[in-house]
C-alpha cells in the first residue's frame, strides 16, 4: 500500500474538510485492488506563517478492521504539510490523493480521519463498510465506476500517481459537477472468460438518469469477445443538466449465454444557471431512477428470493403472480419503500442494509453446498442483524458445537441458540426466545454427546 497526492484548483465551493469515495477492481481470484480516493480542502485548515512563508497542516488517519473479527488490517497515519501561496477562498484548491492496497474477500470497516495539526477541535471522519467480493476467474463481471474530474488517454507519464491502463483519471471525491467542471469522466473495467467463440460480441450500454427517473444520456456499442480484462472510458458533457443527483449506469450484455451485469455510480449536478423543467415523476420513472430501474428478470427474482424472510404471505403470493420484468422493479420499489418504514411487528431496514447483511451471510457462513443467507445464522442476521453478543462453545467430550446469540434490544431481550449437529460447519436453529421462531425447550438434548 502507498500514499500519493496531486494538487488540483477547484473554484467550485466547498466548505467541508475533506470528501472521500472509492472504487474496487479485479486483482485475482481471492482479493481485490482497492482504491481511495480523498479531497482535502485547504481553505477549511487553519494557516500557519513560518518566516515569509505559510502552510497547512494536517493529519491523515486510515484504519480497516474486518468487520466480524475486528481484526485490523490497516492502520496508518501520515503527517500532511502543504504550503499556501496568496489567500485562500474556500474550495479554491483541493488536494487529491489516492490510497492503494490489496483486501481479501470480506466486509471490512474503515474509518478515514483528518485533523487540523493546528486546530485539533476541527476534525471530520468519515466511516464506510467496504464489501469485498474478489471477481471469479473466468467469470463475465464489471468493476466499480470511478469517476474523474479530467481523463488523459495514451498518457505516458507512467509515474503519475493516477496513472493505470495508459489513462491518466484524476478521481473527484466530492462527486459534485457543474459549470466549472463541466464534463463527467468516467472508467471502469470488464473482465471476461474465455470466449468459445471470438467473433460473438458483447453490449455496452451507458446512461445517465437523474433522481425522477428521466434519462438524460444513452450510448450503446459492441465489443468483442476474447480480451480478460479491459479498460473502458467515457465521457459525458454535463454543462446543461439542471441541479440534481444523478446516476450513471453502466451494463454489458452477453445475449448468446443470457448474462448481464451492471455497475451504477451516483453523483451530484450543482449548475444555478439551468432552470429545472422536470419537477415530478411518474412512478414508473422514480422506480427507473432506483436501484430497481434497471434490473434483470432473473435479478428481480433473486432479490425477492432473499427478501421472503421478511415478507408476508400475501406478498409472497404478489410477487409469483407478476408477468414481466417491470412490474417486478415496480413490486420491488414499494416492497422495499414499505419494509423500510417498518410495521408495529418488525422493524424498518433498508434495502442497502438488508442486502449488506445477505452479503454478510454469504460470507459469513457460506459453503460450497450453501449460500450462506440460505442457512439458519443467515437468515436470523438478515432479519435482525448483528447480534448484541454471541457465546460460541467448542466441540467438547460432552457437547456437540453450539452458538447462543443475544439479542439485548429485541423484544425486551431474545436468544437464539444453533448447533453443529452433523459435524459440517451448518449451524442448525434449535430455539429461539423470539415470538413467531421455532421453540424447543429441550434443545440442549440435541447436543449432548451420549
Amino acid at each position: 500500500m502507498f500514499l500519493s497526492f496531486y494538487s488540483i484548483s477547484f473554484s467550485q465551493g466547498n466548505n467541508n474538510l475533506f470528501d472521500f469515495d472509492y472504487a474496487q477492481f479485479g486483482y485475482d481470484s481471492t482479493t481485490n485492488y482497492i482504491e481511495i480516493y480523498y479531497s482535502i480542502n485547504q481553505s477549511a485548515l487553519m494557516v500557519k506563517q513560518q518566516d515569509t512563508s505559510k502552510y497547512v497542516e494536517g493529519k491523515l488517519i486510515i484504519s480497516i478492521k474486518d468487520s466480524t473479527t475486528e481484526v485490523g488490517i490497516v492502520d496508518k497515519q501520515w503527517m500532511l504539510k502543504y504550503p499556501v501561496y496568496g489567500k485562500l477562498s474556500t474550495g479554491e484548491e483541493n488536494l487529491v490523493g489516492v490510497l492503494n492496497f490489496v483486501l481479501p474477500g470480506g466486509v471490512y470497516k474503515c474509518n478515514v480521519s483528518l485533523i487540523d495539526q493546528f486546530n485539533e477541535k476541527n476534525v471530520k471522519t468519515i466511516v464506510e463498510i467496504l464489501h469485498i467480493k474478489p471477481f471469479e476467474k473466468d467469470q463475465l463481471a464489471l468493476s466499480d465506476v470511478q469517476l474523474a474530474s479530467r481523463m488523459l488517454p495514451n498518457s505516458s507519464n507512467t509515474s503519475s500517481i493516477f496513472y493505470k491502463n495508459t489513462f491518466e483519471v484524476t478521481p473527484i471525491p466530492t462527486l459534485v459537477f457543474g459549470q466549472n467542471i463541466p464534463v463527467v469522466f468516467y472508467y471502469y473495467e470488464v473482465y471476461e472468460k474465455k470466449a468459445d467463440n471470438i467473433n460473438s460480441k458483447l453490449k455496452l450500454k451507458c446512461e445517465v438518469i437523474n433522481s425522477k427517473g428521466k434519462v438524460y444520456y444513452t450510448n450503446n456499442r459492441l465489443i468483442s469477445k476474447g480480451t480478460a480484462t479491459r479498460a473502458e472510458v467515457g465521457s459525458v458533457p454535463i454543462v446543461k443538466y439542471p441541479t440534481d443527483s444523478y446516476f450513471l449506469s453502466v451494463t454489458l450484455i452477453d445475449s448468446a449465454e443470457s448474462i448481464g451485469r451492471t455497475s451504477i455510480k451516483k453523483f451530484f449536478v450543482y449548475n444555478p444557471g439551468i432552470k429545472v423543467t422536470d419537477t415530478s415523476g411518474t412512478q414508473e420513472s422514480v422506480v427507473l431512477g432506483s436501484n430497481f430501474g434497471i434490473l434483470s428478470n432473473e435479478e428481480c427474482d433473486d432479490i425477492f428470493a432473499k427478501s421472503k424472510y421478511i415478507a408476508t404471505r400475501n406478498e409472497i403470493d404478489q410477487y409469483s403472480r407478476l408477468g414481466n420484468v417491470q412490474a417486478k422493479r415496480n413490486y420491488l420499489y414499494g416492497f422495499w419503500k414499505k419494509h423500510a418504514e417498518g410495521t408495529e411487528d418488525q422493524q424498518g431496514v433498508s434495502y442497502k442494509e438488508y442486502m449488506q447483511r445477505v452479503q454478510e451471510s454469504d460470507e459469513r457462513y457460506g459453503s460450497l453446498k450453501k449460500a450462506g443467507w440460505k442457512t439458519d445464522r443467515g437468515r436470523v442476521l438478515m432479519i435482525y442483524g448483528e447480534p448484541s453478543e454471541i457465546e460460541r462453545y467448542a466441540n467438547s467430550m460432552d457437547t456437540k458445537p453450539y452458538e447462543i446469540w443475544h439479542y439485548n434490544d429485541l423484544q425486551g431481550g431474545v436468544t437464539f441458540d444453533f448447533a453443529d449437529l452433523y459435524g459440517i460447519g451448518d449451524y442448525l436453529l434449535l430455539n429461539s426466545t423470539a415470538r413467531g421462531e421455532y421453540q424447543d425447550a429441550n434443545w440442549q438434548n440435541r447436543i449432548t454427546i451420549q
